[in-house]
C-alpha cells in the first residue's frame, strides 16, 4: 500500500485533487465533522474546557467559532481533543485498505502533527494567493479572521513545498489538474513496482 499524503493551503484545491486519485481517500475535516455530530466524549472534553462557549450537542459550529475568535489558544484546545480522535480514524482507515495499491491523506495537520511517515508520497498542491481568496470567499462559513488562526497551527508553506514528492500547480483547469494527478500516479506506481 502506497500512502500518498496532500499537502498545501486552506483553500488550495487539496480534496478536490484527492478525489482525482480515484483511491480510498481520508479526509481529516469530514472526519472532524462526524466527531463534532456524533461523539458525546468528544464534546464533553471541548465542554470542559470552554464551558463558556460550547453548551450544545451535536457541537455547534457557531458555537466553536465564538470559541476560537475570543481567543487564540481556545483552537489549539479544541485541536488537542479532536486530534488523537481523529488519529485513531486515519489508523482505523489505513488497516481497512491495507490491500488497496493506494490510498491518500487528505488532512491539514499531517506534517504538524507528525502524521506522516517516512515512506509516504508527498504532494504538495500549489494555488495563486488571489484564486485561493477567491475560493474562501464562497464558503457558506467563511470568516477571515478563523482562517488565520488555522493557518497559524500550520508550518510554512514554503517548508511543506520543499519536502514534498510532487508539486501539482492547480489553476482550477479540471482537465490540467487530472493530467497531473494521472501522470504522477503513474509514476508513484512505476517507481514502487520498480523498486
Amino acid at each position: 500500500m502506497i500512502v500518498v499524503g496532500i499537502l498545501g493551503d486552506i483553500g488550495s484545491g487539496k480534496s478536490f485533487v484527492s478525489k482525482l486519485f480515484k483511491c480510498p481517500v481520508f479526509n481529516a475535516d469530514i472526519e472532524v465533522n462526524k466527531i463534532y455530530r456524533k461523539n458525546k466524549n468528544c464534546y464533553r472534553k471541548i465542554k470542559k474546557k470552554l464551558p463558556k462557549y460550547i453548551k450544545t450537542f451535536p457541537i455547534n459550529k457557531a458555537e466553536l467559532s465564538r470559541a476560537i475568535l475570543a481567543n487564540n489558544n481556545n483552537l489549539k484546545k479544541i485541536v488537542n481533543v479532536v486530534h488523537p480522535i481523529v488519529r485513531k480514524k486515519m489508523n482505523a482507515f489505513l488497516k481497512k485498505n491495507v490491500k488497496k495499491k493506494i490510498v491518500v491523506l487528505d488532512i491539514p495537520l499531517l506534517i504538524e502533527n507528525n502524521l506522516n511517515k517516512k515512506k509516504n508520497i508527498l504532494i504538495f498542491v500549489d494555488s495563486k494567493k488571489k484564486q485561493i481568496d477567491l475560493r474562501l470567499n464562497k464558503r457558506k462559513n467563511y470568516n477571515k479572521k478563523i482562517i488565520e488562526n488555522f493557518r497559524k497551527l500550520q508550518k510554512k508553506l514554503s517548508h511543506k513545498k520543499r519536502i514534498s514528492n510532487f508539486i501539482i500547480k492547480n489553476d482550477f483547469k479540471l482537465l490540467t489538474i487530472k493530467k497531473s494527478v494521472k501522470l504522477i500516479k503513474e509514476r508513484i506506481l512505476y517507481e514502487r513496482n520498480s523498486s
